[in-house]
Protein backbone atom coordinates (compact mmCIF):
# COMPACT_ATOMS: atom_id res chain seq x y z
CA UNK A 1 0.00 0.00 0.00
CA UNK A 2 1.02 3.41 -1.09
CA UNK A 3 -0.02 6.80 0.97
CA UNK A 4 -1.73 8.74 -1.40
CA UNK A 5 -0.21 11.80 0.23
CA UNK A 6 3.32 12.01 1.81
CA UNK A 7 1.92 13.88 4.75
CA UNK A 8 5.49 13.50 6.07
CA UNK A 9 7.43 15.55 3.55
CA UNK A 10 4.38 17.95 3.27
CA UNK A 11 5.29 21.66 5.09
CA UNK A 12 1.77 22.24 5.61
CA UNK A 13 0.78 18.66 6.59
CA UNK A 14 4.09 18.93 9.07
CA UNK A 15 2.33 22.27 10.36
CA UNK A 16 -0.97 21.14 11.06
CA UNK A 17 0.39 17.91 12.69
CA UNK A 18 2.54 20.12 15.23
CA UNK A 19 -0.93 21.97 16.42
CA UNK A 20 -2.51 18.94 17.10
CA UNK A 21 0.69 17.22 18.59
CA UNK A 22 0.94 20.28 20.59
CA UNK A 23 -3.16 18.99 21.71
CA UNK A 24 -1.53 15.98 22.35
CA UNK A 25 0.93 16.88 24.67
CA UNK A 26 -1.70 18.64 26.76
CA UNK A 27 -2.94 15.22 27.11
CA UNK A 28 -0.35 13.21 27.88
CA UNK A 29 0.70 15.78 30.18
CA UNK A 30 -2.75 15.47 32.10
CA UNK A 31 -3.49 13.01 35.22
CA UNK A 32 -5.61 10.72 32.39
CA UNK A 33 -3.54 7.52 33.12
CA UNK A 34 -1.55 6.59 30.49
CA UNK A 35 -2.29 3.31 30.29
CA UNK A 36 -6.45 4.76 29.59
CA UNK A 37 -4.81 6.84 27.00
CA UNK A 38 -3.34 4.09 24.91
CA UNK A 39 -6.84 2.15 25.33
CA UNK A 40 -9.04 5.03 23.93
CA UNK A 41 -6.02 5.73 21.13
CA UNK A 42 -6.56 1.61 20.39
CA UNK A 43 -10.23 1.45 20.53
CA UNK A 44 -10.89 4.67 18.36
CA UNK A 45 -8.47 3.72 15.77
CA UNK A 46 -10.13 0.05 15.75
CA UNK A 47 -13.59 1.52 15.07
CA UNK A 48 -11.93 3.65 12.45
CA UNK A 49 -10.03 0.94 10.55
CA UNK A 50 -6.77 3.07 11.22
CA UNK A 51 -4.12 0.53 10.80
CA UNK A 52 -1.31 3.07 11.23
CA UNK A 53 -2.68 4.32 14.80
CA UNK A 54 -2.84 0.87 15.98
CA UNK A 55 0.43 -0.11 14.94
CA UNK A 56 1.92 2.97 16.51
CA UNK A 57 -0.17 2.68 19.52
CA UNK A 58 -0.28 -0.96 20.37
CA UNK A 59 3.42 -0.92 20.08
CA UNK A 60 4.16 2.22 22.13
CA UNK A 61 1.31 0.64 24.87
CA UNK A 62 3.54 -2.48 24.72
CA UNK A 63 6.93 -0.87 25.74
CA UNK A 64 5.56 0.88 28.47
CA UNK A 65 4.41 -2.39 29.81
CA UNK A 66 0.45 -3.15 28.58
CA UNK A 67 -0.01 -6.94 28.37
CA UNK A 68 -0.29 -8.43 24.63
CA UNK A 69 -4.01 -10.03 26.67
CA UNK A 70 -5.26 -6.94 27.49
CA UNK A 71 -3.87 -5.17 24.08
CA UNK A 72 -6.08 -8.13 22.18
CA UNK A 73 -9.12 -7.75 24.14
CA UNK A 74 -9.80 -4.12 23.30
CA UNK A 75 -12.27 -4.33 20.97
CA UNK A 76 -14.05 -7.06 23.02
CA UNK A 77 -13.91 -4.92 26.25
CA UNK A 78 -17.20 -5.88 27.22
CA UNK A 79 -16.88 -9.40 27.55
CA UNK A 80 -13.67 -9.32 28.53
CA UNK A 81 -12.18 -9.50 32.44
CA UNK A 82 -8.69 -7.71 31.94
CA UNK A 83 -10.14 -4.06 32.02
CA UNK A 84 -10.70 -2.13 35.46
CA UNK A 85 -14.57 -0.06 35.87
CA UNK A 86 -12.74 2.78 35.24
CA UNK A 87 -11.25 1.88 31.90
CA UNK A 88 -14.43 0.23 30.66
CA UNK A 89 -16.02 3.58 31.23
CA UNK A 90 -13.40 5.48 29.57
CA UNK A 91 -13.55 2.84 26.51
CA UNK A 92 -17.40 3.69 26.43
CA UNK A 93 -17.29 7.03 26.03
CA UNK A 94 -14.55 6.62 23.16
CA UNK A 95 -17.14 4.23 21.58
CA UNK A 96 -20.05 6.78 21.31
CA UNK A 97 -17.61 10.04 21.24
CA UNK A 98 -16.55 8.06 17.79
CA UNK A 99 -19.48 6.87 16.67
CA UNK A 100 -21.71 10.26 16.99
CA UNK A 101 -23.09 10.06 13.77
CA UNK A 102 -24.54 6.92 14.13
CA UNK A 103 -26.41 7.38 16.83
CA UNK A 104 -29.38 9.98 17.14
CA UNK A 105 -28.27 11.37 20.78
CA UNK A 106 -25.04 11.28 20.16
CA UNK A 107 -23.24 10.66 23.59
CA UNK A 108 -25.66 9.09 26.11
CA UNK A 109 -25.96 10.60 29.82
CA UNK A 110 -25.39 7.26 31.52
CA UNK A 111 -21.92 6.92 29.61
CA UNK A 112 -21.12 10.40 30.81
CA UNK A 113 -21.87 9.80 34.00
CA UNK A 114 -20.44 6.60 34.49
CA UNK A 115 -16.75 8.19 33.32
CA UNK A 116 -17.87 10.85 35.92
CA UNK A 117 -17.43 8.15 38.43
CA UNK A 118 -14.08 7.82 38.00
CA UNK A 119 -12.40 10.51 36.53
CA UNK A 120 -12.53 14.04 37.60
CA UNK A 121 -12.92 16.97 35.62
CA UNK A 122 -9.58 17.73 34.45
CA UNK A 123 -9.36 13.73 33.69
CA UNK A 124 -12.58 14.18 31.90
CA UNK A 125 -11.41 17.32 29.50
CA UNK A 126 -8.13 15.63 28.68
CA UNK A 127 -10.67 12.14 27.84
CA UNK A 128 -12.61 14.18 25.28
CA UNK A 129 -9.49 15.75 23.95
CA UNK A 130 -8.82 12.83 23.34
CA UNK A 131 -11.11 10.77 22.38
CA UNK A 132 -11.73 14.10 19.65
CA UNK A 133 -7.51 13.95 18.55
CA UNK A 134 -7.35 10.52 18.20
CA UNK A 135 -10.59 10.66 16.12
CA UNK A 136 -8.55 13.37 14.13
CA UNK A 137 -5.38 11.27 13.78
CA UNK A 138 -7.31 8.47 12.51
CA UNK A 139 -8.97 10.53 9.43
CA UNK A 140 -6.23 11.52 8.50
CA UNK A 141 -4.02 8.43 8.40
CA UNK A 142 -7.41 6.44 6.63
CA UNK A 143 -8.06 9.83 4.15
CA UNK A 144 -4.42 9.29 3.14
CA UNK A 145 -3.86 5.72 3.32
CA UNK A 146 -0.82 5.76 5.82
CA UNK A 147 0.66 2.06 5.20
CA UNK A 148 0.92 0.34 8.66
CA UNK A 149 3.50 -2.19 9.83
CA UNK A 150 6.90 0.02 9.93
CA UNK A 151 6.09 2.29 13.21
CA UNK A 152 9.17 2.03 15.71
CA UNK A 153 8.26 3.26 19.30
CA UNK A 154 9.59 6.58 20.08
CA UNK A 155 10.73 6.87 15.57
CA UNK A 156 7.98 10.72 16.07
CA UNK A 157 10.24 11.69 19.23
Amino acid sequence: MEARLNIFGSPLAGKLLRHINSAGKAVTDSSLPAATQELVKIRASQINGCGFCLDMHTKDAAKEGETWLRLNLVAAWREATVFTDAERAALELTEQGTRIADASGGVTDEAWANAAKYYDEEQLTALVGLIALINAYNRVNVITQQPAGDYVPGMFG
